[in-house]
């Protein structure tokens, strides 16, 4: 039974939702830079005042994850992806993410 199983699911799907969760990191990173580096951007992301400027940031962020993770899924549905590949480019950008939202990193763009 396990070897029938195994047979008839592919990989897809869950690769969408890793690679996706690495890009919804790394789009919190990219914004957290982002912000840093243009007044304009930080005031156009604070749409919660007593929040600031993470609360565009999150938001944003929130619905890039959505749309990589639709679009992926759409995508790799029915399909058996390199999921060691997918892995390595997620956590690639999970560690980018990770990087671009330290302080000692984001406040090298400080406007």
């Amino acid at each position: 039974m396990t070897a029938k199983l195994s047979e008839t699911m592919k990989n897809g799907l869950a690769s969408a939702a890793l690679l996706a969760g690495g890009i919804g990191a790394f789009a919190v990173g990219l914004m957290t830079v982002l912000v840093e580096a243009s007044p304009a951007i930080k005031t156009a992301f604070t749409f919660v005042k007593p929040a600031g400027p993470l609360s565009g940031k999150t938001t944003i962020a929130v619905i890039i994850w959505l749309i990589a993770w639709a679009l992926l899924g759409n995508l790799w549905k029915d399909k058996e992806v390199a999921f060691s590949k997918v892995v390595a480019v997620a956590f690639v950008f999970l560690a980018l993410g990770l990087l671009f939202s330290f302080p000692p990193f984001f406040l090298i763009f400080g406007a």
